[in-house]
């Protein structure tokens, strides 16, 4: 979980004791803020979910490349064993 996620939440938990309180009072204006907080933390929570989802793919195509050079790798030293194996064979 990440700073947005957090602070997101945060927001939206004091946003709905601001508006519990508001209308418990009678202040529509605090209720009103409180629900503005809510929508503030609702949004900065959606934004760390993107962050979030955006590095998660980012790390998962970086290890899929990683992957795919390394078995490159074992496939082309695989051949050219192969084929010194061959050579071997035919000078045998």
């Amino acid at each position: 979980m990440n700073n947005e996620q957090v602070s997101g939440k945060l927001d939206q938990a004091g946003g709905k004791i601001k508006q519990g309180v508001g209308e418990a009072i009678g202040n529509q204006d605090l209720a009103n803020r409180g629900l503005a907080d809510q929508v503030k933390g609702a949004a900065k929570e959606t934004m760390g979910n993107v962050k979030d989802a955006a590095h998660q793919t980012a790390e998962d195509r970086a290890n899929r490349s990683r992957e795919n050079v390394s078995a490159s790798v074992e496939n082309t030293k695989n051949s050219i064993n192969d084929r010194i194996d061959a050579v071997r064979d035919r000078n045998a």
